[in-house]
């Protein structure tokens, strides 16, 4: 039961931010989008330090690797260059951009636009697996209480990402109800991509060490390569600043104080 809660925790996130279409008349202004960005980019990259990278250097030692920072920078790079692969390949569309990345594709732009927010849902999914997994199998570096902080640090950070989705949609012509539904689901492969990774990890647990930094590496590669450019393009780009180290703080609070 707590496995399942602790997946389903930053789903539900991304399902009360897509919620704000019903309540909202309006699209989402550009300051508050590049602060919610910049937001979302605080947490990825204070989750991917304290929750992933740290325990995976930790659980090396344990093992007696030879070198404890091989597993995390093997790790850490491998998932960098999946998410690379995946973002070369997946049909999406950005926020504030009107050029299609991946490969060449005739779905429609609000398609794409989800198909966006979806990859970067991917690592986070895989994030809360991972960790949720170590405390499964007895890892003493992960805890209950430092999982279901990684859980409901993610949530927080998906909240804006789901009306980031659900408004602009409305705002193209879908109705609140089709938009709602849409940014929903761009949720739904973090549940499913948390509960491959668990099994994964029960077959193989020695690697667990590597997918900890795997997952670091991937959330990184979201972070650097997506939220934070979308964040600084144009305008008041000291607001997605201010964003990042409130999302920062806030993770490394949850992280440290519940861990």
């Amino acid at each position: 039961m707590t496995i399942t809660i602790g997946l389903l925790i930053p789903f539900i996130g991304t399902i009360l931010g897509a919620a704000m279409v019903f309540l909202l008349k309006d699209e989402i202004s550009p300051r508050l989008q590049k602060l919610l960005l910049g937001f979302a980019s605080g947490v990825m990259v204070a989750a991917s330090v304290w929750s992933l990278l740290i325990p995976s250097i930790e659980m090396a030692e344990e093992q007696g690797t030879l070198a404890s920072w091989l597993p995390a920078s093997v790790g850490f790079l491998s998932g960098m260059a999946f998410l690379l692969l995946l973002d070369s390949l997946i049909p999406h569309l950005h926020i504030h951009s009107d050029e299609p990345e991946g490969v060449n594709s005739k779905l429609k732009k609000s398609t794409m636009l989800v198909l966006a927010i979806t990859l970067h849902n991917i690592p986070e999914g895989m994030a809360v697996g991972v960790v949720l997994a170590g405390m499964m199998e007895g890892a003493s570096n992960i805890t209950l209480a430092g999982a279901m902080a990684l859980s409901i640090g993610i949530a927080i950070q998906n909240f804006p990402e789901g009306a980031i989705v659900s408004m602009p949609l409305k705002s193209a012509g879908r109705s609140r109800r089709k938009a709602f539904v849409a940014g929903a689901l761009s949720g739904i492969v973090e549940p499913i991509a948390g509960i491959i990774t668990i099994l994964l990890i029960r077959i193989t647990l020695p690697v667990l060490p590597y997918l900890l930094a795997f997952a670091a590496g991937a959330m990184i590669y979201v972070v650097v390569e997506e939220l934070i450019p979308e964040a600084q393009n144009g305008r008041h780009s000291n607001i997605a600043t201010i964003g990042v180290a409130l999302g920062f703080v806030l993770m490394m609070i949850l992280d440290v104080a519940l861990g």
